[in-house]
Parts: structure tokens; sequence; C-alpha cells
């Protein structure tokens, strides 16, 4: 097990009702501006429930980001921010307006071009609070100091990192989620599940306590899953993945291990030049790298095997097949169409994020050895 520090800032407020603590969480001398998406919070009663928590406070209202947020949307809340010396920043929404309040909150008092900021996240030195209501459980946003910004004008999906943009607190009602689409529950299981195997599918025998806690994750998604298909409206299985969502990837499980993220990486790319709804992306992705790094992956890829799909067998490169393959089933067994011919990527859009990869000498995986030959191979496998 590796060195590590670990902090996790954020305070998570859940459950039914749990909106109303807006009004004592937030100190009621901030000038707040509230961020949105495209409007469902107004037709879900989250918006009301907001309003109503904060009917004392003193806030405007900032509409419109996207999923897979753009710097340039972001741009224009940034501006409102200096305009009306906003101090507090309250996101409601899924990932994509919690990431873009993150971005936001950095860019505020930055002095240079803040796109710089996603591309050296080191240079963030001073931000301004914010807090979350959670409508979409998926990227874990909500809980970590991670945010990932578009740049339209560019085609180009980055992410960046820094302690001092956790939310201070979350709150998480399972209820507010009762309106999503069946697609975005799809797509927030599959991106919770492939948090889990980021941090979990590397390197054997690091440390027992986080493999058991990512085992533990995976197995409550998997068994989640088809109820979730079924009927997302029921308060326990809602609750229950809203917190393994939440918990994939708040840095409890990546304690003293190595990480992955090439999926991710490589996924951002088919988000940002195809369009692909993100989770989608990754489980696109997924299955075609496990295959292609097999034999670095090879003593994990057997223990998942094993603990999570319960397959053994003396034979060790079956086992490995059908692990990758229980996988890949899991993924379309919530909906999801997890070959790039299904999205109409052909080779114009593979060869694109090759070449990025290789004009940006891009290195990725938990040892550093996924090239952009190897990102060749994982595509031409989604295929």
């Amino acid at each position: 097990m590796y060195n590590f520090t670990f902090k996790n800032p954020t305070k998570l407020i859940f459950g039914k009702g749990s909106i109303a603590n807006l009004s004592t969480e937030i100190p009621i001398d901030k000038k707040l501006m509230l961020t949105f998406g495209g409007g469902s919070v107004k037709t879900n009663n989250v918006y009301n429930q907001v309003v109503a928590a904060l009917e004392r406070h003193d806030y405007i209202e900032f509409w419109g980001i996207e999923p897979n947020p753009t710097y340039e949307t972001l741009m224009e809340a940034v501006t409102l921010c200096r305009k009306y010396n906003v101090d507090y920043l309250l996101a409601v929404g899924g990932g994509s307006v919690i990431d873009g309040t993150k971005f936001i909150a950095a860019a505020i008092h930055y002095g240079g071009d803040p796109w710089e900021i996603v591309l050296d996240d080191t240079k963030i030195k001073k931000v301004i609070p914010l807090a979350t209501v959670l409508t979409l459980p998926a990227t874990g946003s909500e809980m970590n100091g991670g945010s990932v910004i578009s740049k339209q004008a560019t085609c180009e999906k980055y992410a960046f990192h820094h302690p001092l943009i956790y939310p201070a607190f979350s709150v998480l009602d399972p209820e507010s989620c009762y309106s999503l689409p069946i697609e975005q529950i799809s797509a927030g299981i599959a991106d919770t599940f492939i948090h889990i195997l980021e941090q979990y599918l590397t390197t054997n025998n690091q440390s027992m306590v986080m493999d058991r806690f990512a085992e533990g994750l995976l197995l409550t998604l998997i068994e989640l899953a088809p109820q979730l298909m079924k009927n997302h409206k029921e308060y326990d299985t809602m609750a229950n993945f809203m917190l393994t969502a939440t918990m994939g990837l708040n840095g409890f499980i990546s304690m003293g291990v190595k990480q992955d993220w090439a999926t991710h990486m490589i996924g951002h790319e088919l988000t940002a030049l195809a369009g692909i709804t993100h989770g989608v992306s990754l489980a696109i992705v997924g299955p075609a790298l496990m295959q292609v790094m097999r034999d670095d992956k090879r003593e994990k890829l057997l223990q998942y095997a094993e603990r999570v799909w319960k397959i053994t067998g003396e034979n060790k490169e079956h086992v490995i097949d059908k692990a990758i393959n229980h996988t890949a089933d899991f993924y379309r067994s919530i909906g999801i169409k997890t070959r790039l011919s299904e999205h109409n990527v052909g080779d114009d859009i593979i060869n694109e994020i090759v070449e990025r990869f290789r004009k940006r000498n891009t290195i990725l995986g938990e040892n550093r050895n996924i090239n952009a030959d190897k990102v060749l191979q994982i595509l031409n496998l989604c295929k």
C-alpha cells in the first residue's frame, strides 16, 4: 500500500426533505448565485424547495449549464458573478452543473484566461465557496475536488482537480431523482461502475480494505441495476444508488492504491467529438480497454471475476474473457449500446482521437503504458 494523506471536507446532508437545510447551512450574509441546467428542477419540485429554503437570502440565478458544461457558457456566469460581487455558489443539478460551478468558483478571482486553470490546475489559488443540491447520481462531483469542462470552440474536454473546489456541503434527497429519464439512470449506473473500476482494476495486493470497499460497491450496483430499471421511484432503491454513486468517487476507495483513468480520458474524447453521453462513452471503452490491457491487469481481473461475478475455473484466460463479457453484458442489460457502430462513430473519429493523444504525447493507465497506439487498439475493439 502506498503512503497517502486523506481528507474529504464535504459535509453530506442526506434524505427526504433535506433541501430545507439550505436555510441554515448557507450564511445569511452571503451574496449567492444559484446555478442550474436546463430547467428540470422546475418540474420536479426541487426549485420550489430551494427557493423556499433561501427566502431570506440574497441571490441571483444562472440557467443553462449544459450536459458536459462548456467554458463559453460558464464564462457568462463568471461575468455575472464579478458584476454582482457573488461570494457563494449553490449548484442545483447533476454532475455537469456541479462541475461547471466548480469552474466558476475557481475562475472568478483568476487574473488570466480561466481556461488556463483547466489545463493547469496548479494555477488555482483562490476560490469562492460552493455547495450543491444533487439531482442526478453519477459523477460523484458532489463530494470530490474534480471537475470536467469542455471547450466548444475547439471540441476539447479536460478534467481538473484541486482541494479548494470540494463543495462545503452537498444535499442528497433521493426523491429529487424520481423524475429522471431512464436513460440518465442507466448512464449514471455505468458512470459509477467505471469510476470504481478505474480505482480497483489496477494492481493486485495493494490494499485489502480498498478492494473490499470497491467490490462491495460494485456488487451493490449489480444488485440495484435491475431494480432501478424497473422502478427508480422506490425510495430505498434510489437512496442506495445515490449513496453508492457518491462513495464511488469521493476518495474513500482510492487510499494508497494505483488508479487508472484511461477509460475516462478516451471516453472524454468520444464525448467531445461525437457527443456521446459520458457514462455511455465509458461503457463503450471500458471492456475493450480491459481486453487490450489484460496482461497488465491479469491478477486483478481474476480477482474481479471471482469476487464480483463469481467466475472461477482452471483456464484463467477463459475466466478473464468471461469477466470482460459479463461487464459488457451488464452495461447492455441497462439499455446502453456498447459499440461505436451503434453510435455512428467510424474511423474518422477514431483516427482524430488517436492523433490527439499522439500530438499531446499523452501516456495513460496505472502503469503509464497506454500510448496512442494502444488507444487505437482499444478503439478498434469498440467498433
